[in-house]
């Protein structure tokens, strides 16, 4: 099962400030940790976007999703980073094995020498960079990211392997684009004006989504949801087709008993996959 979730470029419009933005953005994060969301895509919204646009929404999502051992050899010192001491930590578990934990854990590492013999030295949140070989058929450089199944740590031993890194990747893409993808399973848009979610739908709508091998789930942002992006009214959005508009499958209202006017993006988040990734 794959879980891809989509956020406008204009998620952090109504932060008062930088500092509020990031704090904001670490709860997105946190929220695609949760849910086991295998990315988090920022599509554009330039017409929503205030002082914040994709690119610091890109760049916090991504710092948050680095594990803590990487973070300053990957980033450094960046302006957009200003308050990144303020994000709540994600704890992707595949990636914060307790050091007694005695069955192998998958770790992110960062090549930071390559060296003769096949064999390179890897960051993976050891006490030093370690030497491992590179396995046949994998060409290694230096700073590229690798994942590194760790065995025992004393004495070491852990080896690089071919498998997806932990946690969720984090990109920009055209909205269009990453709803047409052949991998993105049930496409699902979500708004107060879609149909509301109820126990016998979900039961309906969680057959649907394990037969297509998983969902792509796209939020708005306060005060500007998905139907004002697209130049859609809520009645369009009560009539439309699959076919119409950027490629949804279905408009989903998973907060049918909404008492709040306005439900920020993060909070739509922890409701929706709550019970979107419930399993049958």
């Amino acid at each position: 099962m794959t879980l891809s979730v989509l956020v406008p470029s204009s998620l952090v419009r109504e932060a008062e400030d930088k500092r509020e933005a990031t704090r904001k953005l670490g709860y997105v994060a946190r929220a695609a940790a949760v849910f086991r969301a295998n990315e988090l895509v920022v599509f554009p919204d330039e017409d929503g976007e205030n002082k914040w646009g994709g690119e610091f929404v890109e760049t916090v999502l991504r710092y948050a999703a680095t594990p803590p051992y990487l973070r300053k050899e990957v980033w450094g010192k960046r302006d957009e980073l200003r308050y990144a001491g303020i994000l709540p930590p994600v704890l992707v578990a595949s990636t914060t094995a307790d050091d007694s934990d005695e069955s192998p854990a998958l770790r992110e590492g960062i090549v930071t020498e390559v060296g003769p013999d096949d064999r390179v030295r890897v960051n993976c949140g050891m006490q030093h960079p370690i030497s491992l070989f590179v396995p046949p058929g994998m060409n290694l450089t230096e700073g590229e990211r690798v994942a590194v199944r760790i065995s025992s740590r004393e004495p070491v031993r852990a080896r690089i392997v071919d498998e997806p890194l932990p946690g969720f990747d984090v990109s920009r893409m055209d909205l269009t684009e990453a709803l047409g993808r052949p991998d993105a399973g049930v496409r699902i848009a979500t708004s107060r004006y879609g149909e509301p979610l109820s126990v016998p739908r979900l039961g309906d709508l969680t057959a649907r989504i394990t037969e297509a091998g998983g969902m792509t789930v796209v939020f708005g942002s306060p005060g500007r949801g998905l139907p004002d992006m697209l130049g859609m009214s809520p009645e369009d959005v009560a009539d439309v087709e699959p076919s119409v508009g950027p490629g949804f499958d279905l408009w989903l209202n998973t907060i049918p008993r909404q008492g709040s006017e306005v439900v920020r993006t993060e909070e739509a988040m922890f409701a929706s996959l709550a019970s979107l990734t419930l399993t049958e």
